[in-house]
């Protein structure tokens, strides 16, 4: 294991190929011993040990990549939170390179290294479009442009001049292609040899020599041309995760020395009091000081209906406050903020390569050798053993260069990847990479568990039945008796008189009895709330009341009795009632032919009830190992199980599962447990995460059939001689264009 890992942030990268080039340059750099690179999340994760770090940001920025260290470099035996649970998602190496490298400028971009400036690309390569304004104003739009107009002027020229028609077209042709081959030598030099900038050159010298450079030039405009749209294509999925970031506003007004003054919201530490005045979003994690109103949650997690927050609430970074000005205390710094951690556990994701990715990879690392190959006997067979013409068959083994690149089947798994995970970020549905996407279509069951995953997590008043007086008065008395407590019970019961706006009348002489209940006197009335039993020892309870309590002890409920002056005046029932949304979501699951359980160490009885109201199988009484148990009792039954639970006391059965998913509302044990988190808290969201893992392999699957139909479609019609240059540079990034189209569609998905 790599003694350390230092993340970077990678400016330029539009393809698969791209990351293959960084990869394989990195891993020459003595010292380094894997490399991560996510296209879609423009990041780069080097593991090493005493790696020269000057050289290996030299070598990434003499591809034409801008490069720059992210914050932290951590070091892997620590454990860095959040990282995916499956090692063997890392980086493989792929010796080949399958697409377009962009040659992306440095302009505009300041490294304080002098390693970057040493090694900047030269005028002719193209900056990277994510975050440098309109794709049109990059400078791959203009050297795509440059080379269109030198080709528009050279078709000119040619119908005045056709004479000198071969040297116009060379002349336009050397606008696109010296760039393009500059690229294929810095590849080559850097450990790819295949790449398609050395195709590319191949393949248009190659038309030079053999008459066709009018065509040639075409060919290099077309592939620029794809390459632009690529880019647009990869900006935009970038953009689709990072554009989370601007929902965390620039600026923040921190409370100080009794004023007011506005600061920097990067600039906020922990402990700082900052105002949120109502319409605003709040710049921070934190908790309520002072101040009560709505919250809007929809930007961060797609809660539709806004929330009530109060004194001690958690409130998050990037959601809006309502109609009330709100006092907050910063719990985290604006780099581990809810916002922040998503966005980073979602590239880190994007680095790891699913079980279908790693596949392609090795695929392409044969296949693009043995396309060279092949071309080179169509190219000289026919003519050598058959006395075929030498320029036809060079001019289709040129073409079935081009149509032979794999771009678009290397980029069909990770552009769905990259997407099925940013669609999925965004809607509170975080998924720690490829392989977990991947395996999360497979699941056949899923077990829950019960406190804080199928109910709220916190008892709730469900039952008030007064046996003298009225509700009002029994819970006005029960709330003025737990007035002192912080016991969840006295909470649920002094929320629900909250609730009522019932008047709290003063308690003297307030005790408690340890184990029994709770004792005092209220307007001049001894009063005791406490359990049956020991409501039983100080007052008789008639049969009707005592089957009243049986009836709610059977129904899981937990029951309090207030005595009055030693009588019984009524009883309130209590439970942890089940989420809102747990029936639908155990429904949506069974609709999928998905066999949901319940694991839970809380009682039977309890246990039971509930699982009554939610129609779901239930196993109860369980220790953490007894959980951890029954799962491995499913998978060996050949079953695919899902573990859903908080993360903490269901740790090991989070891990013994097939995929763990923790529930949460963007804490810590939620985002770092499992190897998927419900942010939401939505019974719902399981179901819809695996959906959306179905919807991904759907898209990868198109993808592959686009890539490879395309190819053996232009392949038989070259070979037959009805298809030349043109239609195989369109094969080749028409296919890697409609591919990444595909992909992004996803983006587009409910979840």
């Amino acid at each position: 294991m790599p003694a350390m890992k230092t993340r970077y942030r990678i400016e330029g990268m539009d393809c698969a190929s791209c990351a293959m080039k960084i990869e394989t340059a990195v891993r020459r750099v003595e010292g380094v011993a894997d490399v991560s690179v996510a296209v879609a999340a423009g990041t780069m994760t080097v593991g090493h040990d005493g790696a020269d770090l000057v050289l290996l940001e030299r070598r990434v920025a003499g591809l034409g990549y801008g490069i720059s260290p992210l914050p932290t470099a951590t070091k892997a035996a620590t454990g860095t939170p959040a990282a995916p649970t499956h090692a063997d998602e890392q980086a493989h190496g792929h010796g080949h390179d399958c697409g377009h490298d962009h040659g992306h400028s440095h302009a505009g971009h300041e490294h304080g290294d002098p390693a970057h400036a040493a090694a900047t690309p030269s005028a002719h390569d193209h900056a990277h479009l994510a975050g440098d304004g309109p794709w049109w104003t990059s400078g791959k739009a203009r050297l795509t442009l440059a080379c269109g107009a030198a080709l528009a002027v050279a078709y000119g020229l040619g119908h005045f001049y056709p004479v000198l028609d071969p040297w116009i077209f060379i002349a336009a042709l050397s606008i696109g292609l010296v760039p393009i081959a500059r690229r294929a030598v810095m590849a080559g030099l850097s450990g790819t040899p295949f790449s398609i900038e050395t195709l590319m050159t191949i393949a248009a010298i190659g038309a030079v020599l053999i008459g066709a450079s009018e065509e040639a030039a075409a060919v290099v405009f077309l592939f620029l041309v794809g390459e632009l749209l690529e880019g647009v294509a990869a900006g935009r999925a970038r953009d689709s995760i990072r554009a989370l970031t601007a929902l965390v506003p620039k600026t923040a007004r921190l409370l100080a020395n009794g004023a007011t003054r506005e600061v920097p919201a990067e600039s906020l530490r922990i402990g700082d009091v900052i105002l949120v005045r109502p319409g605003e979003r709040l710049p921070a994690d934190g908790a309520v000081l002072e101040g009560a109103g709505s919250v809007n949650e929809a930007p961060v997690t797609g809660e539709s209906v806004p929330v009530t927050k109060q004194a001690g609430d958690s409130v998050f970074a990037g959601t809006v406050n309502g109609e009330s000005a709100l006092t907050i205390r910063a719990t985290t710094a604006p780099s581990d903020n809810t916002i922040a951690r998503v966005v980073r556990l979602v590239e880190e994701a994007q680095e790891s390569k699913a079980p279908t990715e790693r596949f392609i990879d090795r695929f392409a690392r044969w296949y693009t050798p043995f396309v060279v190959g092949l071309a080179t006997l169509v190219a000289v067979v026919p003519p050598l053993l058959f006395g075929a013409g030498w320029d036809e068959w060079i001019y289709k083994g040129l073409a079935l260069l081009l149509i032979g690149c794999p771009c678009a089947l290397v980029i069909s798994t990770p552009a769905a990847i990259a997407a099925g995970l940013a669609v999925g970020a965004r809607r509170g549905l975080l998924i720690k990479g490829g392989a977990v996407l991947e395996t999360l279509r497979t699941i056949n069951a899923v077990a829950f568990d019960k406190t804080g995953t199928l109910t709220e997590g916190k008892p709730e008043v469900t039952d008030i039945i007064p046996f003298e007086g009225d509700e009002a008065t029994l819970l006005a008395r029960a709330a003025a008796l737990e007035s002192g407590s912080t016991h969840p019970l006295a909470n649920a019961i002094l929320t629900e008189a909250a609730a009522r706006a019932l008047a709290v009348p003063p308690v003297r002489e307030a005790g408690a009895l340890g184990g029994e209940g709770v004792s005092g006197t209220v307007d001049g009335v001894a009063l005791f709330l406490g359990s049956p039993k020991a409501a039983g020892a100080r007052a008789t309870l008639t049969e009707a009341q005592s089957a009243a309590i049986a009836a709610l002890n059977e129904a899981g409920k937990t029951v309090a009795v207030l005595l009055a002056d030693g009588r019984a005046q009524g009883l309130i029932a209590l439970r942890d009632e089940p989420r809102a949304d747990a029936r639908a979501g155990l429904d949506a699951l069974k609709a999928a032919g998905i066999r949901t359980l319940m694991l839970t160490g809380d009682n039977e009885r309890t246990a039971r009830a509930i699982g009554a109201d939610l129609g779901i199988e239930v196993r109860a009484g369980l220790m953490p190992a007894d959980k951890q148990r029954i799962v491995g009792e499913l998978q060996r039954e050949g079953l695919k199980v899902a573990k859903v639970g908080d993360g903490i006391n269901d740790a090991p059965a989070l891990a013994a599962a097939t995929v763990g998913i923790a529930m949460g509302g963007g804490t810590d044990v939620a985002l770092e447990t499992a190897d998927a988190a419900v942010l939401h808290g939505r019974v719902g969201d399981v179901a819809a995460m695996i959906a959306l893992s179905q919807a991904t392999l759907r898209n990868i699957h198109q993808n592959i059939t686009l890539a490879l139909g395309l190819k053996a479609v232009f392949l038989v019609t070259t070979l037959i001689g009805l298809t030349g240059l043109w239609p195989a540079i369109l094969a080749d990034t028409g296919a890697t264009v409609l591919v990444t189209a595909n992909a992004l569609r996803l983006l587009g998905r409910k979840a």
